[in-house]
């Protein structure tokens, strides 16, 4: 039996009609609510599921899905074009692992799982539907499709609340290998008299970023957004020089001072405006509280801010100090507040004899652990926070200490929410906060966000005496999918650090490369962020010709995300990638990572919103016509 009420409604986002489908069955003992809201003067609707028992009792329930389409069962779901495509997303931007572009195989059934929100699109026009998760409070959100043998016809598409994967290392990355929630425990169960399932977008458009965009801006309108009133930081982080700061004695504390005044001197990088000097992790026998307030009162001298690092929801030690070390900052035993498998036993999130183990957001020593960092924090001056390792506190769990927490994204929910509060109480609210290994939400928490795992800039990964990681080429195979980002989900992406000269200990990069890596950080509206090490000639000569140049300097003020208008497609690395920026001033952007060849693309004067006017068209870097 299916009863159908419709009526009008006004929420954050707008006003419209709900449409409620009341699904029953006198041999079932529950009923199901689906609701569709439709918005006055929007392309989009939302779904939702909502369920209750007949009889009045408690339902428990891990998995629950507002949209399911079976071909099996008769409906219906195909996308139109010559090249269709669906987006497979990971669930965070851990493990260098890239968004996935599938593609219908003739004659074959593929399947695959994504996480919060995909695209069903033509490559060749970029239209389609995007469809995703607008609450973010409990569920984690997962999107299981099957495509069939005939091309653009999608056999099932199930988008559901209750997606917890394990990492399988058998398989590659973005197939299950690395792309998964990470959990090793089953989602968490909503209980209750009533329960019901994440809200999800839906969008149809001829513009797949105009979509994308819309569904950015309905999670703002939900979730909330953290605004940045300023104009863009410029940093430079030391990770780029050293993983662990004074570890290996490549960047000691009088290094530092040398690296302040050499931005100080950079004249159009650091005019008018704030340099954070964010020190990453570090070793803390040398580079104690006291070292650090030396450091900041030099930066203060050079107009600069000091930065600060650090894990609010992991703990890196060794193996066997959870049993019996403490928790820094507290009295808490390691192996009290940690995450917990099936078994009891403490979850390790990054494995290894030294390796990080998740906290309880929920646990008091969390908590008091947190407020002993920001007291660090407040102490050295800092003013740019960089948290990382974020998804830990989103895993599943056997055991938490608030009992009402249910899931692990509520959990991380709690704990954001909380870190939040803390930041304005003990450090005020005009702290930049940059979130780096996280989950894409909530986003509400932050001013940005890494959109790939950490960049080392060299161009492609199979560049011999590179890492097979890290690349500028396959940062963008993810990005130049997510620049509607910036605007919507947090005021500006984070492509993190370029480099002039060399990341860390790996070879050098050409000026080529640099460049390049600049234009793909313009290109995807991320702060300006380096890690060189400006003691090196070559890297400070660089820095003078790149850095202090007038017109990225002034760009970055202010980046704004371009459209795409080729996107990357597949994971190999032979991207040809194609961008715009509409306005006043029209940017145009090409980006060839292609080993074989040249890159011939027509701009079309209307993509651009270009009119029969004359136009001059200028080097960005040079402003030479």
């Amino acid at each position: 039996m299916h009863d159908i009420v419709s009526r009008r409604f006004i929420d954050s986002i707008g006003e419209g009609q709900k449409i409620s489908f009341v699904h029953s069955n006198k041999n079932a003992s529950i009923q199901m609510r689906q609701t569709v809201s439709v918005y006055k003067g929007q392309h989009y609707f939302l779904v939702s599921l909502d369920a209750w028992s007949k009889t009045g009792g408690d339902m428990e329930v891990n998995y629950i899905s507002p949209i399911t389409v079976y071909s099996a069962n008769g409906a219906s779901c195909f996308v139109k074009g010559e090249n269709p495509r669906i987006l497979d997303v990971p669930f965070d931007n851990d493990n260098w692992t890239k968004v996935l572009t599938a593609e219908w195989i003739p004659g074959k059934l593929q399947q695959g799982t994504g996480y919060n929100f995909t695209s069903l699109y033509d490559l060749n026009n970029l239209s389609g539907l995007v469809i995703g998760a607008v609450t973010h409070d409990f569920w984690k959100t997962g999107i299981h499709y099957t495509l069939s043998g005939k091309k653009g016809v999608v056999d099932s598409l199930a988008v559901f609340g209750g997606a917890a994967t394990s990492d399988d290392k058998s398989l590659p990355a973005e197939y299950g290998g690395n792309d998964g929630t990470h959990d090793m425990v089953s989602h968490g169960a909503m209980k209750g008299k009533s329960v019901y399932s994440p809200k999800i977008f839906v969008c149809g458009s001829e513009n797949r970023n105009d979509a994308f965009k819309a569904y950015g801006i309905v999670n703002r309108k939900l979730n909330g957004y953290l605004d940045w009133k300023d104009s863009a930081p410029f940093y430079w982080n030391s990770f780029g020089v050293e993983g662990v700061l004074g570890y290996e004695g490549r960047m000691m504390p009088e290094g530092v001072l040398k690296i302040s005044d050499e931005l100080a001197s950079l004249r159009n990088f650091s005019h008018n405006k704030k340099v954070y000097l964010s020190i990453d992790s570090y070793d803390q026998g040398i580079y104690n509280k006291e070292v650090l307030k030396s450091i900041q009162e030099h930066c203060v001298k050079n107009n600069q801010e000091l930065g600060f690092y650090f894990i609010p929801f992991a703990v890196w030690t060794w193996k066997s100090s959870v049993e019996k070390d403490k928790l820094q900052y507290t009295d808490s035993f390691i192996r009290d507040v940690t995450l917990k498998d099936n078994n009891g036993k403490t979850i390790v999130y990054k494995d290894g004899e030294f390796g990080a183990f998740p906290l309880d957001p929920t646990h008091p020593a969390t908590r008091e652990r947190i407020i002993g960092e920001l007291q660090k924090a407040k102490a050295i001056g800092a003013k740019f926070l960089k948290i990382d390792f974020l998804t830990a506190g989103a895993l599943e769990s056997s055991i938490r200490f608030d009992k009402k927490i249910q899931s692990g994204l509520q959990g991380y929910n709690f704990g954001m929410k909380m870190l939040k509060g803390l930041i304005d109480s003990v450090l005020g609210p005009d702290v930049f906060i940059t979130q780096a290994i996280s989950p894409t939400f909530p986003n509400q928490y932050a001013h940005t966000r890494f959109l790939s795992t950490d960049v080392y800039s060299h161009l492609r990964n199979d560049q011999k005496g590179f890492p097979h990681y890290g690349s500028t080429a396959s940062s963008m195979i993810s990005s130049s999918h997510l620049g509607w980002m910036q605007g919507t989900l947090w005021p500006f992406t984070n492509m993190d650090i370029s480099v002039m000269k060399n990341f860390q200990k790996n070879n050098d990069i050409s000026e080529q490369d640099v460049k390049v890596r600049l234009i793909t950080m313009i290109i995807m509206g991320s702060v300006l962020g380096d890690g060189s090490d400006f003691r090196n000639r070559v890297a400070k000569e660089r820095a003078l010709h790149f850095l202090n140049n007038k017109y990225l300097s002034e760009y970055f003020n202010n980046p704004k995300a371009f459209i795409p208008l080729k996107v990357a497609d597949g994971l190999d690395e032979d991207q040809q990638l194609a961008f715009y920026l509409p306005g006043d001033t029209v940017y145009a952007s090409l980006v060839n990572f292609s080993n074989d060849g040249s890159f011939h693309y027509r701009f079309q004067k209307d993509k651009l919103q270009l009119y029969d006017e004359a136009y001059n068209i200028y080097d960005f870097f040079s402003n030479k016509k």
